[in-house]
């Protein structure tokens, strides 16, 4: 029964994460439409498709990396007993909540060492080159970046020990919440002080992609607002408030500069152009 159960996880984990993420892109790119929080700089066009391509690119070049993904670890280690949960013979009703938790903590450290350093944050910079911040946004990503978080998804994953759904519904909440807090959408001010208790909301995340340093270097949080506070790397709002705020980096703003090719060569640039 067990050993069945485990199959239909691993058949179902592309489809199932497929229909979440395209659901959560329509629902965010149609509230976008109703409700934008801020004016585009550059056309919507060009940005959504050079930023579906890449994602495109980084799904068909996962599928050829690795002959499993993350959720085809956890079963492995299940079958295997690897890792602390299997150790420990933790129940699913505390290692499922209590694995997404962490695994939300170590993407938020993921973040951070990204930031820090200089080789990584040359990968990671493509994301954040992005001159408007809406649910195309969080598909952009370089393909060696997407790679290495994939390695450390495994990391952790090998470590823990999870059951294999607490995975796939890990990876379905990252990928939701991605396309939700990077959404150019409106949120009345106390919805979004009460949603941002418990969940990154789009303005949280939007003082993230600001062109200044100091509050680019804050936010770092994907599903859960908590490592922020407590890392002491929380900032409410940007300087110059949401609509006036600038997003991006200085130099790879330009509409020449989000073409495929030129984002994908973009971690050969030592240095940014001015």
């Amino acid at each position: 029964m067990e050993t069945a159960l485990l199959a239909l996880i691993l058949d179902s984990d592309s489809q199932v994460r497929l229909i979440a993420f395209l659901l959560g892109v329509a629902l965010v790119g149609c509230w976008e439409v109703l409700a934008p929080r801020r004016s585009l700089s550059i056309s919507k066009l060009l940005r959504w498709e050079n930023n579906w391509l890449i994602s495109i690119l980084n799904s068909a070049l996962l599928s050829l990396v690795f002959p499993v993904l993350a959720v085809g670890v956890a079963i492995l280690a299940a079958e295997n007993h690897w890792g602390l949960f299997n150790v420990l013979d933790l129940p699913a009703l505390i290692s499922i909540p209590l694995f997404i938790v962490l695994f939300d903590l170590a993407i938020y450290w993921q973040h951070r060492i990204y930031h820090m350093v200089p080789l990584l944050w040359r990968l990671h910079r493509m994301h954040h080159s992005d001159p408007d911040f809406d649910v195309s946004t969080g598909i952009r990503f370089h393909p060696l970046s997407i790679i290495l978080s994939m390695l450390i998804k495994m990391l952790v994953v090998v470590s823990l020990g999870p059951p294999p759904v607490a995975v796939l519904l890990a990876e379905i909440i990252l990928n939701v919440t991605a396309m939700f807090n990077h959404g150019n959408i409106y949120l009345p001010p106390k919805v979004d002080a009460a949603l941002r208790l418990f969940v990154v909301t789009p303005d949280m995340h939007r003082v993230h992609h600001s062109v200044i340093p100091e509050e680019t270097n804050t936010n770092f949080g994907f599903n859960f607002p908590w490592w922020d506070r407590l890392f002491d790397t929380y900032r409410a709002q940007p300087g110059a408030g949401h609509t006036n705020m600038e997003i991006g980096i200085h130099g790879l703003q330009s509409a020449r500069a989000q073409y495929l090719h030129r984002l994908l060569l973009q971690p050969l640039l030592k240095r940014v152009p001015e």
